[in-house]
């Protein structure tokens, strides 16, 4: 494993970890040393009707959103597969995921993949975006990281 690599696998075990937890807040100590500060954070999904919605954060508008949402519920996202892509100062990473209201729950609340795209500064390797969709019917999350091309 590269040294790269190392680093790159070290920020999104600890995004990962940072966001996950009990309800209540989130340690947010490390945002700084995870996210640049003008990365962009993209929910993604589908309305009633089909139609795609997204719905873009900030680092601090990302962090008051979660904190809302957590304060009532607990969340764990755990990461079950990876592949990372590295060329000079960027990374490509995608990382499947579930996500769980306990994390010891065999089956999983939902499951989906992050996009992330990281850029290495003086700083080292930070989160400069992350798009996230979650499996739903017609679009399911087979094993490992799905390669799909549809014309």
């Amino acid at each position: 494993m590269t040294d790269d690599i190392r680093r790159i696998t070290a920020t999104l075990d600890a995004l990962y970890a940072m966001i996950s937890g009990p309800a209540g807040p989130r340690d947010w100590s490390r945002q700084r040393e995870i996210f640049h500060p003008q990365c962009r954070q993209i929910r993604t999904g589908v309305d009633a009707d089909g139609e795609p919605w997204f719905k873009m954060f900030d680092p601090q508008q990302y962090r008051a959103e979660a904190d809302a949402v957590f304060a009532g519920q607990s969340f764990y996202e755990v990461e079950t597969s990876r592949v990372i892509r590295v060329f000079g100062n960027i990374a490509h990473v995608w990382s499947a995921y579930e996500a769980k209201t306990n994390p010891d729950d065999t089956i999983p609340e939902r499951r989906g993949i992050n996009s992330i795209q990281l850029y290495r500064d003086a700083a080292g390797w930070r989160v400069i975006s992350r798009i996230w969709d979650n499996e739903r019917p017609g679009m399911p999350l087979e094993e490992g990281l799905p390669v799909r091309v549809e014309a």
